[in-house]
């Protein structure tokens, strides 16, 4: 299996209540080797929810509001997902305080980036997870993923 992002599949989990469509993800989705969460969800917030970045390793929304509670246990249990189901790899949402894997916005809510890890991604790349994002995927690295699991 390999862990995806369920807005990346489609499902209308973001802050906002959407969700993305990323083809390449849905052309191969018939093959059953994905395991779709939603960290967030999974950590108690719900949709739509009220936009939160991560400022001085806290996760706050944009009133102030600290909600890294949810984010950790999210994160936790993605962690226990993954273990149950043996998984490696992971697609997850670029620039998201659970997902992000290499830039995050940076807690000014201005749309600035920076580098850093999402709480999702930091927990699972500590346990050995290869983590990439949908702005990384093309066709041949998820077949090779998919040759894996």
């Amino acid at each position: 299996m390999i862990l995806i992002s369920s807005c990346l599949l489609g499902e209308l989990v973001r802050y906002n209540g959407e969700g993305y469509n990323i083809e390449l993800l849905n052309k191969y989705s018939y093959l059953n080797k994905f395991y779709s969460v939603c960290p967030e969800i999974l950590g108690g917030l719900a949709v739509p929810r009220t936009p939160a970045e991560i400022i001085d390793g806290k996760v706050l929304t944009i009133q102030g509001e600290d909600v890294t509670s949810y984010f950790i246990k999210g994160a936790e249990d993605v962690l226990k997902i993954v273990k149950e189901n043996n998984i490696k790899y992971a697609i997850l949402k670029a620039n998201s305080p659970s997902c992000g894997n290499r830039l995050i916005y940076d807690g000014t809510f201005s749309n600035n980036k920076i580098d850093g890890q999402g709480v999702t991604t930091k927990l699972l790349v500590n346990q050995g997870v290869i983590v990439y994002s949908e702005k990384e995927l093309t066709e041949e690295l998820l077949l090779d993923l998919l040759s894996k699991v």
